[in-house]
């Protein structure tokens, strides 16, 4: 799983908390004010821009050069991070057979603890990797993420029990690979502005080729290697990312920007109330404020309960369902393909879907989602389950890709990416606990129907909690309507007053001259 974040790279100048990295010129606004818009923060703006120098542009992104390189290591970044993490149910049926002995049943819980951990510490990170991102910039973040992760995974492979792998692979491996993967969605938003769609469509498509791929790559590694030899040849992996970050280095300005922000500073000088800019908020709390995005980032995490079930358990599924079958891997395969597509279709139709409306394609995809793991156990024909595994896939994409568009309607493109980050936050949660819950069904019952079963229904009761957000949302702006229409009108009739007493103080004047 990867996240279309094109908005919040290039509205990342306009965060709270700006990055020392040049932002790109032109980030989006959008219209209205976002959470974080009040009479202090307008103060704070004009201080700001008394402060700063007048006419100094951040560089402009070049549009290419540079930044194609940029983006195929980006677009690694994405494909190395989640294409391992896709494809943990090889990796999972591998450790059953390492570390279960003759206890393999038994040992499905613990075992489903790892990838769900690693899986889940990802999201978590993340709003922490922002901020470090914010604080040291792209490079730094990401070349120290892919060093942790390479220490992880190569420390994970020496490991000759379950349990030490919640702390090397579960925890020290999916944090180096959260701090690795956030600095390569704000980096592109500094070399790209006119192609950012285009580029970013291309660094998260990394993810579904990576996904692809990884099943069929590990399926061979662990018949040659074994799984321990693996997990060596992935730390491969991890080290060209770590090559990868060393790409990211910050644009400096022109010497046309040099000399206008020169000007600038001589210029507003004399003016300027303040001599240092003024301290930014770590964590923007104030986008909680907004009832629609609250209900939002309950609705969300409550749907991805079963969510990365089918991702760790449907290989063994398909192993203990098909035992004929010796390409289980595909079923993996499958759903990587159609994520690609979903991607790439929804969001290019989200596009015409106007404000808010957005959230019901999420909605859509929820149902989809929900509906398609329940069909899993239903399934007595390969083929079947083939099919069932591409439309989970494509609206597993259509999920994705809308993210960020919801987000930016929500809050405004000052918030946005705190909002998202918040958000994969909250997910790291049930995407951390489904699995093992999923893993325990496995071990009472001794198979994966009820799992499966009870992994749709939280898709579906988050889709219909989502239902409500645009009658919130819609409900909001004709409250604030009214107040804004309610305090102009006050303001124009303090002005007519004022002019009526002007005009009579003058009339009073001009008879006492005459």
């Amino acid at each position: 799983m990867v996240l279309n974040q094109e908005e919040p790279a290039s509205a990342r100048g306009t965060s709270e908390g700006q990055p020392l990295d040049p932002a790109p010129v032109g980030a989006a606004q959008l219209p209205g004010p976002g959470p974080s818009d009040g009479p202090e923060a307008a103060a704070e703006k004009v201080e700001v821009e008394l402060a700063g120098p007048v006419g100094a542009e951040p560089p402009r992104p070049p549009e290419g050069g540079w930044g194609w390189l940029v983006m195929l290591a980006a677009m690694w970044c994405n494909g190395s991070v989640f294409g391992i993490q896709n494809s943990c149910g090889v990796l999972f049926v591998s450790m059953l057979k390492t570390f279960g002995s003759k206890d393999v049943d038994k040992m499905v819980f613990k075992t489903a603890w790892v990838g769900s951990l690693s899986m889940g510490m990802i999201f978590f990170c993340c709003p922490i990797a922002s901020v470090f991102t914010d604080i040291f910039g792209c490079r730094k973040t990401a070349v120290v993420g892919a060093a942790i992760g390479f220490i992880g995974l190569m420390s994970s492979s020496f490991v000759s029990s379950i349990e030490p792998l919640y702390l090397t692979y579960g925890i020290i491996f999916a944090c180096g690979c959260s701090f690795a993967y956030q600095p390569s969605l704000v980096i592109l938003g500094h070399y790209f502005q006119k192609r950012l769609g285009l580029v970013n469509g291309i660094v998260t498509a990394g993810s579904s080729v990576f996904t692809i791929l990884g099943p069929f790559l590990l399926r061979v590694l662990i018949k040659s290697v074994g799984l321990s030899g693996t997990l060596r040849v992935l730390c491969v992996f991890m080290f060209i990312l770590f090559l990868a970050g060393f790409t990211y280095r910050p644009l400096t300005p022109s010497a046309s920007d040099k000399e206008s922000a020169a000007k600038g500073e001589s210029r507003c000088a004399l003016f300027s109330r303040r001599k240092f800019s003024p301290p930014k908020r770590v964590f923007n709390f104030a986008i909680f404020k907004v009832t629609a995005y609250r209900v939002w980032a309950i609705g969300i995490p409550l749907a991805l309960f079963g969510y990365f079930v089918p991702y760790m358990h449907l290989v063994k599924h398909v192993n203990e369902r098909f035992q004929n079958e010796k390409n289980e891997e595909v079923v993996l395969m499958c759903i990587g393909i159609t994520s690609g597509v979903g991607r790439l279709v929804f969001g290019r139709i989200v596009d015409y879907v106007p404000g808010v409306k957005k959230i019901y394609l999420q909605v859509l995809s929820f149902f989809f989602i929900g509906l398609m793991s329940m069909m899993i156990p239903l399934c007595s024909v390969f083929g079947a389950l083939i099919a069932v595994c591409l439309v989970m896939g494509l609206f597993d994409g259509c999920f994705i890709s809308i993210m960020a568009p919801i987000a930016f309607e929500l809050v405004g493109a000052q918030d946005v990416s705190q909002a998202i980050g918040f958000l994969l936050g909250f997910m790291s949660v049930p995407m951390t606990v489904g699995p093992p819950i999923a893993g325990l069904l496995r071990e009472k019952l001794g198979y994966y129907d009820v799992a499966f079963y009870l992994a749709g229904i939280p898709p579906l009761i988050g889709g219909a909690i989502l239902c409500f957000i645009p009658w919130i949302h819609s409900k909001k702006q004709r409250e604030t309507n009214k107040t804004t229409e309610g305090s102009n009108r006050e303001k124009m009739l303090e002005n007519l007053n004022s002019l009526s007493s002007s005009s009579g103080i003058f009339k009073k004047e001009s008879d006492s001259i005459i």
